[in-house]
């Protein structure tokens, strides 16, 4: 039976084991997941939380991170600025990127979410409105959320990946992990 090991990834971790290369070494997932012969299914940026899928099993891990399978990963985005569902619509219809058109992608406006403080906070701005948008895409491209919405005038300052396919980040806090049966 396959492993599977469901991971809330911290702000400032990198979606790898080591940093050996890195005159500073910085913070991985060797920091928390203590699972040999396990790897990640995907990556997340240094600067997003949430969650990561790792497996032992090559399949799995590419029909959860091959594009071409078309896993939806929903992610918590809170924006600069005060959108209305207007301005969600060319995220809903697809828009270009400097590497080429996106597929479309599920986005909704979103009461605040419950979620754990992030260390470091985001920089609160009295004089400028966030919002949070829900995104749910099917590609997988470097920074792509957050540059979807930095497209549509609205930079994300903090992305949470909270569901990939029908896994999701309930119960987890950040940097714990769980092993369940895929």
């Amino acid at each position: 039976m396959p492993r599977l090991v469901l991971f809330n990834k911290p702000m400032n971790v990198l979606s790898q084991f080591t940093d050996a290369r890195s005159p500073s070494p910085r913070a991985t997932l060797s920091d928390f997941i203590d699972r040999p012969g396990v790897y990640p299914a995907g990556r997340l940026d240094r600067d997003s939380e949430g969650l990561m899928l790792l497996t032992d099993d090559g399949r799995l891990q590419a029909r959860i991170s091959d594009p071409k399978h078309k896993m939806e990963k929903t992610y918590l985005a809170q924006v600069e600025g005060a959108p209305d569902e207007a301005d969600l619509e060319p995220l809903r219809r697809g828009l270009t990127l400097k590497d080429g058109p996106t597929k479309p992608a599920r986005a909704r406006l979103i009461e605040p979410p419950d979620l754990w403080e992030r260390d470091p906070p985001v920089r609160f701005r009295k004089s400028v409105p966030d919002a949070w948008i829900e995104i749910a895409i099917r590609e997988g491209r470097n920074r792509q959320v957050r540059r979807m919405t930095a497209a549509i005038g609205l930079p994300t300052l903090r992305l949470v990946r909270w569901r990939i396919g029908d896994w999701t980040l309930d119960g987890l806090a950040p940097g714990d992990w769980r092993e369940i049966d895929a």
